[in-house]
Parts: C-alpha cells; sequence; structure tokens
C-alpha cells in the first residue's frame, strides 16, 4: 500500500484531463480508467478510498500509480494490443490465396467455385490450421478476397479467336473508320417481357418480396446501334421475332438517317448471317461494311451495357398489366438515352484489353 502523498501540478491536472476527455471521446477504456486512477489518488490520497471509488484492486490503483511517478503525464497512454499472432505465416497466407484463385478443380475439389467449407478443408489438410467455418469469410476479407456472384462463361469460347480479334481485327477496324470518318456502329437486339424481371431488392428478413406479373408471354423486342465515337443512339421496336427481313429493314432505315459511310460490327445471330441479310450488305457494300464479333464475346459489345442499364432502371421489379404499358415504358427509355449521347458513351465503354490494343 503507497504511503505516501500524490500531488500534481495544476499544468499536470489540465493536461490529464484534456487526455481524459479524448480518452472518453475514442472510447479507450483502459485509458479513461488510468487517468481517474490517478486523479482519484490525487484527491483521496488513500489507494484502498481510490479503489472503492473506481471498483478496481489495490493492487491494479499501485500500478497505475507507479507508472505515473515513473513518467509522468507523457506516459499516459497505452499502446493498442497487438491481438493473437495469426495461424498462418504470410508465406502460407499467400500460398492460400494462389490456391484460391487457381480454382477449386486445381485443388481436387469439386464444382467451379469456392465454398467456405472447401476453405475450411483446404487450410486443414495443407497447413494443418483448424479454423471455424464460420471464420472463413473474415480470413478472406483480410486477404483481399469478396463473396461476389458468379458469371457464366461458355465453354464454346475461343480464346485464340478473341485474342486475334482485339490485337489485329479491332485496330483494324478503328483505323478504317477514323480514315473513311465513319460511323462505328455496335448492334445487338434486347427482349424485354411483359411478365416481368426480378433482381435483388431490400425487404424485412424472412418475409420474401413479391412483385405483381401479369404472367403474359409476350415481349417487346428492340433493335438498337450505338456510335463508338459519339454515343449517336439508333432504335427501333418490334412486336413478334427477330428475323432477316425486320433486321435489314432496321439497317435500312438507319442507313436512310445518315449520308455517311457505316461500320458495323455484329455478333453471330442467325438473322445477321443468313443468306437474306448476306444480299442486303451486297447491296450496299458501297457504304456498308460489316465485322464479326468472336463468338460468345457480349463483353467486346458496348450496348450489351446500354441494356442492362435500362432494365435495371426501367422494367426489372416492375409490374405491367398490359403489352401497351411495356412499350410505352421502354420506348420512353429509349428515346431518353437517344437524346443523351454523353450518356451512352460513359456507359459503353470497351474492355481495357480493347482500349490497349487500339
Amino acid at each position: 500500500m503507497l504511503s505516501f502523498r500524490l500531488t500534481i501540478t495544476s499544468d499536470q491536472r489540465q493536461a490529464l484531463e484534456r487526455k481524459l476527455s479524448m480518452a472518453q471521446q475514442l472510447g479507450d477504456l483502459r485509458l479513461v480508467k488510468f487517468i481517474l486512477t490517478i486523479l482519484a489518488v490525487v484527491h483521496y490520497q488513500e489507494t484502498e478510498q481510490a479503489a472503492l471509488v473506481l471498483q478496481l484492486s489495490v493492487a491494479q490503483i499501485e500500478a497505475y500509480v507507479h507508472k505515473f511517478l515513473c513518467y509522468g503525464v507523457p506516459g499516459v497512454v497505452f499502446k493498442k494490443p497487438s491481438g493473437r499472432r495469426p495461424k498462418l505465416t504470410k508465406e502460407q497466407q499467400r500460398e492460400l490465396c494462389r490456391r484460391l484463385e487457381a480454382g477449386p478443380q486445381a485443388c481436387d475439389f469439386g464444382g467451379a467455385c469456392w465454398r467456405s467449407p472447401m476453405i475450411q478443408q483446404l487450410i486443414k489438410d495443407r497447413f494443418g490450421v483448424s479454423y471455424s467455418v464460420f471464420y472463413i469469410a473474415e480470413l478472406l476479407k483480410s486477404l483481399g478476397f469478396s463473396y461476389q456472384k458468379a458469371a457464366f462463361v461458355s465453354d464454346h469460347l475461343d480464346e485464340v479467336a478473341r485474342r486475334r480479334w482485339r490485337s489485329r481485327t479491332w485496330p483494324e477496324i478503328l483505323r478504317l473508320a477514323r480514315a473513311k470518318k465513319a460511323l462505328l456502329l455496335f448492334g445487338d437486339e434486347a427482349s424485354f417481357p411483359q411478365w416481368g424481371t426480378l433482381t435483388y431488392t431490400w425487404a424485412r428478413r424472412g418475409t420474401q418480396p413479391v412483385v405483381k406479373t401479369s404472367g403474359k408471354r409476350k415481349g417487346w423486342k428492340v433493335f438498337g446501334l450505338i456510335d463508338y465515337f459519339t454515343g449517336r443512339f439508333f432504335h427501333q421496336g418490334l412486336e413478334g421475332r427477330f428475323t432477316s427481313a425486320s433486321y435489314t429493314a432496321f439497317l435500312a432505315r438507319v442507313l436512310e438517317q445518315t449520308t455517311r459511310h457505316v461500320i458495323l460490327i455484329q455478333d453471330g445471330a442467325r438473322y445477321h448471317t443468313s443468306a437474306e441479310t448476306k444480299r442486303f450488305f451486297a447491296q450496299h457494300a458501297a457504304r456498308l461494311q460489316v465485322f464479326q464479333l468472336p463468338s460468345y464475346s457480349p463483353d467486346y459489345n458496348p450496348i450489351e451495357k446500354l441494356w442492362k442499364k435500362i432494365k435495371q432502371q426501367e422494367t426489372h421489379l416492375h409490374y405491367f398489366p398490359t403489352f401497351g404499358a411495356l412499350t410505352e415504358k421502354v420506348d420512353q427509355a429509349l428515346l431518353r438515352f437517344e437524346h443523351a449521347p454523353q450518356e451512352i458513351l460513359a456507359l459503353c465503354s470497351l474492355p481495357e484489353e480493347l482500349t490497349l490494343a487500339a
């Protein structure tokens, strides 16, 4: 038990009070107890009384006072605890990241995507370390991973053809379009179903949100073209199926709206490559040149992002009691984007690999 009086100067008291205020704001309870202990001992001059008031042991009170006597006001600070030593070393963490990035099948697991129990088993088998399955998410976040929705990629995708297109064909298209001062049009079609489309939304836990639907198996089809250089947007709605006749009629209407040379980039849909469509291309070869995207490469077609944006804003989670309600909603959105070329350009950027190739 301390047997001497503890006194402090007015400057020391003010410094302690400032630190106390800051510790309270930061929620540093250990530092708050430390400072209150010093002030209590100064006030009561008895460690037993200070311990009773602060509900601390006498030994703890004396330890705080001893630290203050040794280091003064500058010693009234606590270092943040370093925490528990990680079970995996830095090198083991790096190896785990490499294995996760290689995918489950490379680690002899079934399935194409990782799940927490699989990673738990991988860590135990490879490193001899056991983690709770509930901790795996925290571990992955600390290693730079996040929980994401997977995306499909076609098993028919030809990476050699994609690489050839972005390294040779795409730079050639750009040079040609600039030399001819042509419209460089990316084309595609979209379908907007009357029965509606669903996406994620907020709702009370345990209560599934519902959206009314007409149940009508009918959709509003839209042809679209966007100019890579200016964001100009051509579009035409269609009730019924996409066909070679409706496609060529749309292209003829576009050609009527400009006197410039037109370079068209399209995917391999049947009505894009049919004999009837090829005859149309031949008839307009003086003004129209056509290039095909590599198979299964929607990421190389920027108009895909425009369709996605329109659906997100205008049709997801909406109820369309009549077909007219659907067409009116979609046509209003198309018209808005027609008069917003800068917004289209911002939305419809190409993948970085194509930008670099150009």
